[in-house]
């Protein structure tokens, strides 16, 4: 079992305002209480990605499912595993995203499961993840699909996300460690601690999968 590499702070060593957006954590998710605790050590940075997480993520210019599938592209292209089983409540509500499309995000353009605005928002957010090279067509594609209010709030989202799941992936933190007790926005299969690991242990988990290799 990997050992978690930088510690949660306790609740009790939390100021009260720490403590309430811990408890939202708990029953809202995305983000999970876990990364929000590691993050803890240092207040500012924990009010800085908690901050920016409901003013760019869970609100903004740009729809939330749009930025859900970027948020999952980027946790299958990185591989961090403590994301990418997380999915957003608010997005799962109105049934914008489906296992099936999560499935398919790293082969997106060849899928049947997006839309063209949806495809333009991938294309978008595989060329930050990968550091790809762009051209005109690249860019009058978004603007066709998005404002540029749009596409500043997603490259943002996307740039945030990305940073973040890159670090998350190295700390083998792991979900149902703190405030456990509750499935809030986790994702099918892993709601609580022995569904998480009976899942991951199966030879169809998303990191042992083709569906986890970018073809290209």
């Amino acid at each position: 079992m990997s050992k978690q590499r930088i510690s949660c702070v306790p609740l009790e060593k939390m100021d009260t305002e720490m403590r309430k957006e811990m408890e939202r954590c708990r029953r809202e998710g995305t983000p999970r209480p876990e990364s929000s605790a590691v993050r803890a050590h240092v207040p500012a940075c924990f009010w800085a990605f908690a901050n920016s997480w409901r003013d760019i993520f869970k609100s903004g210019v740009c729809d939330h499912a749009v930025k859900e599938l970027c948020r999952l592209y980027v946790s299958r292209s990185v591989q961090c595993e403590y994301c990418g089983n997380q999915r957003s409540i608010k997005a799962a509500s109105i049934g914008a995203v489906m296992e099936d499309h999560v499935r398919d995000l790293l082969n997106f353009e060849k899928s049947a499961n997006f839309d063209e605005r949806q495809k333009a928002a991938l294309a978008y957010a595989e060329a930050i993840t990968w550091h790809l090279n762009t051209d005109d067509a690249f860019w009058e594609r978004l603007h066709g699909h998005f404002s540029e209010p749009e596409l500043v709030e997603l490259g943002c989202f996307i740039a945030l996300t990305m940073g973040q799941q890159s670090w998350l992936r190295l700390l083998d933190i792991e979900h149902h460690q703190v405030l456990a007790g509750t499935s809030a926005s986790m994702a099918p299969g892993f709601e609580d601690a022995r569904m998480l690991a009976e899942t991951k242990a199966s030879p169809e988990y998303w990191t042992k999968s083709a569906h986890s290799k970018k073809i290209a």
